[in-house]
């Protein structure tokens, strides 16, 4: 079993913030205040803090090229079994959610083949949520 991790962002709304990582996304809320609130981010602790100066993009001004595409940097996600990969795909493809990178297979034929796409939240954080076949034997595979 892997340790939990603990990631902070910040939110321009704590309203919006629910309606996207609790309606959407799913994750339950736990503890919360009139200035940051706590999900449960597939068994992470992912907090969200307020900041109501933060712009409608956030932090958008870094990309890397990885494999034909430029990803935004900073970004955090959680790998996920491929089913539970393609569900949130539709369920956010349902939504309207707008992609920054088009869900996709990348590493195509190689060792870490794996589905990935990239969303923002509302308040402009970079999410990227990827899936592979075989987690264990492709997380970090060379």
């Amino acid at each position: 079993m892997l340790t939990p991790f603990h990631l902070a962002v910040q939110v321009r709304d704590l309203a919006e913030a629910r309606r996207f990582y609790g309606e959407l996304l799913g994750c339950p809320e736990g503890r919360s205040s009139d200035t940051w609130i706590d999900f449960n981010l597939y068994g992470h602790q992912f907090v969200c803090h307020l900041n109501p100066a933060l712009g409608d993009r956030g932090n958008d001004d870094h990309r890397n090229p990885v494999d034909g595409h430029g990803v935004p940097v900073p970004h955090f996600g959680v790998v996920l079994e491929m089913g539970d990969w393609e569900a949130l795909v539709d369920r956010l493809t349902e939504a309207g959610v707008r992609f920054e990178i088009e869900p996709h297979i990348r590493f195509r034929g190689e060792p870490g083949e794996q589905a990935t796409m990239f969303f923002r939240d509302p308040s402009g954080n970079a999410i990227e949520f990827k899936a592979f076949r075989d987690i264990a034997g492709q997380l970090f595979a060379t």
